[in-house]
């Protein structure tokens, strides 16, 4: 089969897909910026720090990661977090409307609780951005010291009904 071409010399089907990504790129450009003047605009309280939350993780990756306080091995997960954040090659892509950065965000959280559990409480807070009750709830209530002696583990009893 025989291409089809154009009178300016052009293969038809070839300027099909550029239009198609330049749309692409259009829609998704549009819809970034969309979202970044809503977040702005919000008043104070949940749905900012909610809207807050990825720029907050990242820019507490990069500080962490500067941190001598932090283990090596922290400091290679939160590498990994902040460059899968921060590349275009994810699971499920970031033109996804909803679900989009639905991946990176649970990348971001994972990183944050495992340094949660090998870093003090107050070196992540100085390296938090956002709200302080938003990365209490994300890493948890302070850890309590177990008893070295006492079981490492407890049988939950099934309650008859």
């Amino acid at each position: 089969m025989d291409p089809v071409y154009s009178e300016f010399g052009v293969v038809v089907a070839m300027v099909g897909w550029l239009l198609g990504i330049v749309v692409t790129v259009v829609v998704l450009g549009a819809s970034w910026l969309a979202l970044a003047l809503v977040a702005r605009f919000l008043p104070p309280g949940l749905a900012k720090e909610i809207a807050r939350f990825v720029p907050c993780c990242v820019l507490a990756a990069l500080r962490l990661r500067r941190d001598p306080r932090v283990p090596r091995r922290a400091k290679y997960v939160l590498t990994f977090a902040g460059l899968y954040t921060l590349s275009g090659i994810n699971v499920i892509p970031d033109f996804v409307p909803v679900i989009g950065l639905l991946d990176n965000v649970i990348v971001l959280v994972v990183a944050l609780r495992y340094v949660s559990r090998r870093v003090a409480r107050d070196v992540l807070f100085a390296a938090w951005s956002g709200h302080p009750a938003v990365l209490s709830r994300l890493i948890g209530g302070p850890r309590v010291q177990r008893d070295p002696s006492g079981p490492r583990w407890r049988r939950r009893r099934i309650r008859d009904r």
